[in-house]
C-alpha cells in the first residue's frame, strides 16, 4: 500500500478512477473561535499491489493537537482486486465536510490508517486572521 495523494481541498470528485481535486489547502484563517468552515473535502488516493488483494479496513481520525477526536469519520471496509493485466490498482477516497466547527485555533490533523497501520497524516492549521484583514472586512 502506498498513499499517492492525501490532501484537504475545496472539492474533489472521482470520475472513472480519475481523482479531480480543486483548491488544496493546509491553513484556515478565522476571525474568531469557534470557527466554522462552510465546506471542504479530504481526497485520498492509495495504490495497492497484487500481493495486497483482499479485504482492508480504512480508518480516519480527525484530531486536535492534543490527540482528541474532533470529528467522527466512519471506518471503511474495502475489497481490493487487481486486474489480471496489471500489477497494481489505485483506489480513491473522498470525504466531504459541511459546516465544520473548530473549537479553538491550533493544529489539527486527519490521521490515515489501513489495517491498523498508520500510513499518513494530513495537517490543518486553524489560525487567527491577521488584524489588517479583519479591519478590511475580509
Amino acid at each position: 500500500m502506498d498513499i499517492q495523494i492525501a490532501v484537504l481541498c475545496d472539492a474533489a470528485t472521482d470520475n472513472g478512477g480519475k481523482l479531480y481535486i480543486l483548491g488544496t489547502f493546509d491553513t484556515i484563517f478565522a476571525s474568531q473561535s469557534p470557527a466554522v468552515h462552510p465546506q471542504c473535502a479530504m481526497a485520498l488516493r492509495v495504490t495497492f499491489e497484487k500481493a495486497e488483494e483482499g479485504p482492508h479496513q480504512v480508518k480516519f481520525n480527525f484530531v486536535d493537537e492534543d490527540g482528541k477526536l474532533v470529528a467522527p469519520i466512519p471506518d471503511m471496509a474495502i475489497e481490493v482486486s487487481v486486474p489480471e493485466d496489471s500489477i497494481f490498482v489505485s483506489r480513491n477516497f473522498i470525504i466531504n465536510f459541511q459546516q465544520f466547527t473548530f473549537a479553538k485555533m491550533g493544529l489539527y490533523s486527519i490521521d490515515i490508517a489501513i489495517d491498523g497501520r498508520q500510513l499518513g497524516s494530513i495537517p490543518l492549521l486553524v489560525k487567527q486572521m491577521p488584524a489588517s484583514a479583519r479591519q478590511m472586512g475580509i
